[in-house]
């Protein structure tokens, strides 16, 4: 059974948080020189995230078993996918550029040697456990000299769209009925 809640009202009222994502391009430039990858997702990103005790009480929902509030940030709120980007800019801001690429819950870690691509991966590691954030075991992947990162395949040669990306669209039906408005 998976829980679902429409917090379509909350969202409407709620102040929208105006933390600007990172363009794809943005992320990418600093792994041109990059020869070694390892990829990490974060498990459960926003239930990370504690509400704030004022908060708490617009997160409830009732069942018939009772009257619940969420302690974390529930699925569904629009303003989590920034709450947590930020989070995760903050912890790794010594990092980014350097050796580090974070997107919301995936962290790629790049470099060209292999010693400091251990020492970096150890300390990327070591940051999420201190915080208490884990990764998801079965979409990790380490040592890699070619990821899938973004929807995109990242080389030592250079980086290009996910070609599973492009067969999905290229396998779309063209449409036989345009709806007039």
């Amino acid at each position: 059974m998976q829980l679902y809640i429409d917090y379509w009202q909350l969202n409407k009222l709620t102040i929208k948080n105006r933390y600007l994502l990172s363009t794809i391009d943005e992320l990418f430039d600093q792994l041109k020189v990059a020869s070694f990858f390892s990829k990490i997702d974060i498990r459960l990103e926003y239930y990370q995230l504690k509400v704030k005790d004022s908060d708490m009480s617009k997160t409830m929902f009732h069942t018939r078993y009772g009257h619940y509030e969420f302690l974390v940030v529930p699925f569904g709120l629009t303003t989590a996918p920034a709450a947590f980007m930020d989070l995760m800019n903050r912890i790794f801001q010594p990092y980014l550029n350097q050796f580090a690429v974070v997107f919301i819950d995936d962290i790629l870690i790049y470099l060209k040697s292999k010693i400091k691509h251990d020492k970096h991966l150890r300390i990327v590691l070591q940051v999420l456990c201190g915080k208490q954030l884990y990764g998801k075991l079965c979409k990790c992947e380490f040592w890699l000299s070619k990821v899938v990162f973004l929807g995109h395949v990242i080389l030592i040669k250079g980086i290009c769209v996910d070609p599973k990306k492009i067969e999905v669209i290229l396998r779309w039906k063209s449409l036989k009925n345009v709806l007039k408005f």
